[in-house]
């Protein structure tokens, strides 16, 4: 893994991709600072944080885009995957090599809360929470584009197709209003996720008698528990796409609160779509 970690680091700084996402989110945060901290003489840096989460739907696509791609481009992926590493050291080892990149970048903005010290006390808590928070925040959002990368030889389709995925969900709490919350929508979707879920397993191993009993059991379980608890089904679309929802949980570290279950979520947030990563680049292995 760390062979993996160190090429990947030299690629970022060898090549203008570290610099543009460094030079980008520094050049926005600065701008921000400025505005919110320094004409103001507002000591409230957590606000900094809170409105430049933005920045992510720019700079994540660029520092994920070619992670994987690139490999599957030039064919060297084939390489990798006939080498001794396992799956889960070479993904682990790009993903970390991207989120050093974003570590080191925000580790320089700790600049800006350490400049307000000099004029006045600064809430000490508030903003090692929104730091812990926005750190989560990021590296959700770039295990994201991993696994975008990962889909793709191409590095702009990766970029565009991660935007938009980041795009949703940024506006997914604003969508919320407009999804359908009755019982029948919900167990209708729940059926539509069960057949997508089959459909997955299928294309995964090639297997349609599993792919099949897995739809026929996942669909009966979910009848079975509309007759016995149909309440389950009330708001289940909302609660579903709630769960996509990286920040609304981030709110709450900017108030200074380290919550567990907020961190648990994030946490299990990355573990799944570096999971994904794992399974995209082992069915490539023995296809």
């Amino acid at each position: 893994m760390s062979a993996v970690l160190k090429k990947e680091l030299k690629i970022y700084f060898s090549t203008p991709t570290g610099y543009i996402f460094m030079g980008f989110f520094l050049l926005i945060s600065g701008f921000f600072f400025a505005v919110s901290n320094l004409f103001p003489a507002s000591p409230n840096y957590t606000s900094v944080l809170g409105n430049i989460t933005f920045i992510f739907l720019v700079v994540v696509p660029v520092l994920t885009m070619r992670l994987l791609s690139e490999e599957a481009r030039t064919k060297t992926d084939q390489l990798l995957l006939t080498s001794p590493l396992k799956l889960t050291e070479i993904v682990l080892g790009k993903y970390l090599a991207a989120v050093g990149v974003f570590v080191i970048t925000i580790a320089v903005t700790i600049l800006y809360p350490v400049i307000l010290s000099f004029y006045g006390d600064i809430p000490v808590a508030e903003t090692l929470g929104a730091y812990i928070g926005f750190f989560l925040l990021g590296c959700s959002f770039i295990s994201i584009g991993l696994f975008i990368s990962s889909l793709t030889d191409n590095q702009f389709i990766a970029a565009v197709v991660t935007f938009s995925a980041l795009l949703l969900t940024w506006v997914i709490d604003w969508l919320e209003s407009a999804l359908p919350t009755d019982r029948v929508a919900g167990f209708v979707f729940v059926l539509i996720l069960v057949g997508l879920v089959s459909a997955w397993i299928y294309l995964t191993i090639r297997n349609i008698i599993i792919s099949v009993f897995s739809a026929v059991i996942g669909a009966g379980a979910f009848i079975a528990v509309y007759i016995l608890k149909p309440d389950f089904y009330d708001n289940a679309i909302v609660r579903f796409f709630k769960w996509f929802s990286l920040l609304s949980r981030y709110q709450k570290f900017t108030n200074g609160l380290l919550d567990l279950s907020s961190i648990v979520y994030y946490l299990s947030f990355i573990f799944v779509f570096i999971f994904l990563t794992i399974r995209v680049l082992e069915k490539r292995r023995w296809s």
